[in-house]
């Protein structure tokens, strides 16, 4: 093995298939350590295979600093040439799904959910920037984290740029997770990916694809034609619901699959919300606090991105009726959201107001130049969920996800400032 790629070290050999190999390799200048994938010498001389596969490493070195998502994998940089090709990105430690897609190693039911729903999101902000990925497989989806996921590998992705569309290339992909438009070769859009994607979810939660075939010519043929087993026939005990959720991500004709990530995605957290897995709860799931997060108002000026932050750094916790959250003349370097149950605000004994889902509260003392004193008690009225930032977690955040904390701040206070107006008014 060589010691260097241009600037890059080389560690050890992460993997090898038959046309590319993986290093792990060291950044120098960056300090970081970094994956790199090395198209095979004797793919890049053959005369077929040698242009497609220098295209489908240079439709992957064109997304350089464009895909900057948590559960995406970041390319750094890369090199396309005649005899050399090779792509440097961000390195996962984790392993890949592929580990996870057969009967003695299946993950817990909830964390396949966890794991898909990030995928889901992903793919969207892909889709948002013209990215259909068109090779979704467990092998292209590597484990960052216990619960964490990174998509990787969009060297096949159909890529639109304005007016622009490259990649519509023939024969790339594996055919059990391909849709059936792709296996017939007919134009693509996201739609393509959602199949892919149920059909890793399937496979994550039984251990089986959803066809059973020998060979490729018979797996089209199916995909084509036949009808594909429901998860719950293959691992009986299966919650219902998962049934729909794959059934409909991989259904054959267009019209009755889902028709954008959004709609996936909220199936899959309705799921977790409902508690319609059948599995004993623990805590928040990701997947509940993104949906949360999303849906509340104030973070609808967020990106996923942002989103994403935002689930990493916040508390989350359930109260009791009479629990206090804030105390009158007390500090206190945080501020909350309220996502279900009522709070009462008071002070020195008489009721001010009644907190209901989706407020904001305790933000005066993360704004004000004069300290971190509360002015108010407020206290729970009901059982109630409650989400809780420190304010030294929202001056570490990006300076992107800040700015929009304190223009929702802004909104907030603009909001009470008319109420009162209001109610001046009244008098």
């Amino acid at each position: 093995m060589k010691k260097k790629l241009g600037k890059y070290e080389l560690v050890k050999t992460l993997g090898e298939g038959a046309t590319s190999t993986v290093y792990l390799g060291r950044d120098p200048f960056a300090q970081r350590a970094v994956a790199i994938k090395v198209a095979s010498p004797g793919i890049l001389r053959d005369p077929e295979k040698g242009k497609l596969y220098s295209s489908l490493f240079l439709n992957e070195a064109s997304l350089i600093g464009k895909l900057n998502h948590p559960h995406i994998v970041q390319i750094y940089d890369a090199v396309v040439a005649e005899d050399l090709c090779y792509i440097v990105m961000e390195y996962v430690a984790g392993g890949t799904l592929e580990a996870h897609a057969h009967p003695g190693s299946l993950l817990p039911v909830d964390r396949v959910v966890e794991l898909i729903f990030k995928c889901t999101r992903a793919l969207d902000y892909a889709y948002r920037l013209g990215i259909t990925h068109r090779d979704i497989k467990p092998a292209n989806i590597l484990l960052s984290g216990p619960s964490d996921v990174k998509i990787s590998d969009f060297g096949a992705a159909i890529i639109k740029h304005a007016s622009v569309e490259r990649t519509q290339i023939s024969g790339i992909g594996s055919p059990a997770y391909m849709s059936p438009q792709q296996v017939q070769e007919q134009s693509l859009d996201h739609r393509t990916d959602i199949y892919s994607l149920g059909v890793v979810m399937h496979q994550l939660l039984t251990g089986e694809l959803p066809f059973a075939a020998h060979n490729s010519y018979s797996m089209v043929y199916q995909i084509v034609n036949g009808e594909a087993a429901r998860p719950s026939a293959q691992r009986p005990g299966l919650p219902p619901v998962l049934d729909e959720i794959v059934g409909r991500a991989t259904a054959r004709e267009l019209d009755a699959r889902y028709p954008t990530w959004a709609a996936f995605a909220h199936d899959l957290a309705q799921a977790v919300r409902n508690h319609q897995l059948k599995t004993p709860r623990s805590g928040f799931a990701d997947t509940e606090k993104f949906a949360t997060l999303r849906g509340l108002s104030f973070f609808s000026d967020f990106t996923d991105v942002e989103i994403w932050e935002a689930v990493r750094f916040a508390d989350w916790q359930h109260v009791a009726p009479g629990t206090t959250i804030m105390r009158d003349g007390e500090p206190g370097n945080f501020f909350c959201f309220i996502t279900d149950g009522e709070l009462a605000v008071s002070k020195n004994g008489t009721r001010l107001t009644t907190l209901a889902a989706g407020e904001c509260f305790g933000e005066m003392a993360i704004i004000s130049r004069h300290g971190h004193v509360r002015s108010a008690d407020v206290i729970a009225d009901s059982k109630a969920t409650i989400i809780t930032v420190r304010g030294e977690a929202l001056e570490k955040a990006s300076e992107t996800c800040r700015m929009h904390f304190y223009q929702g701040f802004l909104d907030v206070l603009a909001t009470r400032l008319s109420l009162s107006n209001q109610r001046l008014a009244a008098i």
